[in-house]
């Protein structure tokens, strides 16, 4: 078989039930999601996925490197912030090798189109770390149809030059996709050359606008957290314009009898914030708790994968980085191992299982969490909790005074695990959009 076309699809701040294939509910319109839940259906399904971070740029880093985020200093932010333009250390280096530069190297064509948020040109961008294209923004969040970040900033870019473009910024993003797959197919007609897309929308993610309300947007440009505005129908309409940019995907990858050798691989960078639906989990965007970091994760590559499968598998984002790399028979540099893992021997078979603990820390209240099996470790404003997951997945029972034997030892293992990291440097930044003043705590 020749190696397969590689399609990376990571929607921003998707929560874990927002999906009907992850038992969420379908909307006054209907599914919400039908694209992706036949993607799940004809796909593999994992239950137990995980993002890097509960926040966007430090997974992201995590995603592009296929390494604990921790090693590198601008994952620290928490997030990176549209004011840093301009910084030297706020962005991903580009020296360090990449998902997509070591792809690049060994003859895949490589473009991500969608959200970057690892850093801004001179000294940073998509361009720098391994893209042959690039078309997006380079920021957290914009505007979904001025296509400004937080600053007011035009923030929409075609390689390294700004780049006006009219629409909806969701529906841009995925008939570019559908343009490059077009493209790719004449290349394919004509040589050997697999592709690899990140395909990184900013839907969900603020400020609260589906395609039909382009008169709202000079009413957020200055405060894209749209504090006063937004819900659940706003929120799941979004969620199903994605959705069908991903069917166009699709159907073009069919219309070229490209499907069949793909790996699409859909995902999120962090749990839910204000309107998703995390059920049964708690907490969200920021948070160590399960609704900020477990998420949907679907791969489907009919070539290998069977369908209907679902999988407990413990992963995390950078396991799908290390999964592709592994896919495309591409090793990783020497000199900087992974820490992710390939998970094809669960895309082989979905029964397939091995050890996988997890661990995170946030600057945030001072976070930190191990995952182990059935059992995970957190410790969140200075209290420490142990919970059962399978058992207990809304963290409600602590168990650390019942076991504190189990306890000790998983505060023991993931102080051994940090110890490998870099320390969280002092001038590292945590920037909330919103507080108690502006809503209720979850």
């Amino acid at each position: 078989m020749t190696r397969p076309n590689i399609i990376f699809i990571v929607a921003d701040d998707l929560g874990y039930a927002d999906l009907g294939c992850y038992g969420g509910r379908d909307a006054a319109f209907g599914p919400v999601s039908p694209v992706l839940d036949g993607l799940a259906a004809n796909g593999l399904k994992l239950t137990q996925g995980y993002s890097n971070s509960p926040v966007c740029s430090p997974t992201r880093f995590a995603m592009i490197t296929a390494r604990y985020q921790y090693r590198l200093r601008g994952a620290a932010e928490e997030p990176i912030r549209s004011s840093s333009r301009g910084s030297t250390t706020l962005g991903l280096p580009t020296d360090h090798p990449t998902l997509p530069s070591l792809l690049k190297a060994s003859g895949y064509q490589t473009a991500l189109i969608g959200k970057w948020h690892l850093g801004y040109p001179p000294s940073f961008g998509p361009l720098r770390s391994g893209y042959d294209e690039f078309f997006g923004p380079m920021s957290g969040g914009v505007d979904y149809f001025t296509h400004c970040d937080s600053t007011g900033g035009h923030d929409l870019w075609l390689g390294e030059e700004d780049k006006k473009e009219e629409g909806y910024l969701t529906d841009i993003l995925s008939k570019r996709a559908v343009d490059y797959v077009e493209r790719m197919a004449v290349k394919q007609k004509q040589e050997e050359a697999p592709f690899f897309l990140s395909l990184h929308y900013t839907a969900p993610h603020w400020p609260w606008e589906t395609r039909d309300d382009v008169e709202k947007a000079p009413t957020v440009k200055d405060n894209l957290f749209d504090l006063a505005s937004g819900n659940i129908h706003v929120y799941r309409r979004m969620i199903h314009h994605m959705d069908e940019g991903i069917g166009w995907i699709m159907a073009a990858l069919q219309k070229h009898g490209m499907a069949d050798n793909t790996l699409v691989v859909f995902t999120s960078d962090n749990g839910g914030e204000r309107f998703s639906d995390n059920w049964p989990l708690v907490g969200g965007k920021m948070d160590l708790t399960e609704g900020g970091i477990r998420v949907p994760w679907i791969a489907h590559w009919p070539a290998v994968i069977a369908k209907g499968g679902e999988s407990k598998q413990l992963c995390m984002t950078m396991d799908w980085s290390a999964t592709m790399l592994d896919a495309a028979g591409v090793k990783a540099d020497a000199a900087y191992p992974l820490d992710g893992v390939s998970l094809m021997p669960v895309l082989k078979d979905a029964k397939h299982s091995f050890r996988r603990p997890l661990h995170w820390r946030m600057n945030h209240r001072g976070q930190e969490a191990m995952r182990d099996g059935d059992w995970k470790y957190l410790k969140v404003d200075g209290y420490e909790y142990l919970f059962n997951i399978p058992a207990d997945e809304r963290e409600r029972a602590n168990l650390g005074k019942k076991e504190p034997e189990r306890l000790a030892a998983m505060r023991a293992e993931w102080a051994a695990w940090n110890a490998t990291m870099p320390g969280i440097p002092e001038d590292a930044t945590v920037s909330l959009g919103y507080s108690v003043r502006d809503m209720p705590q979850r």
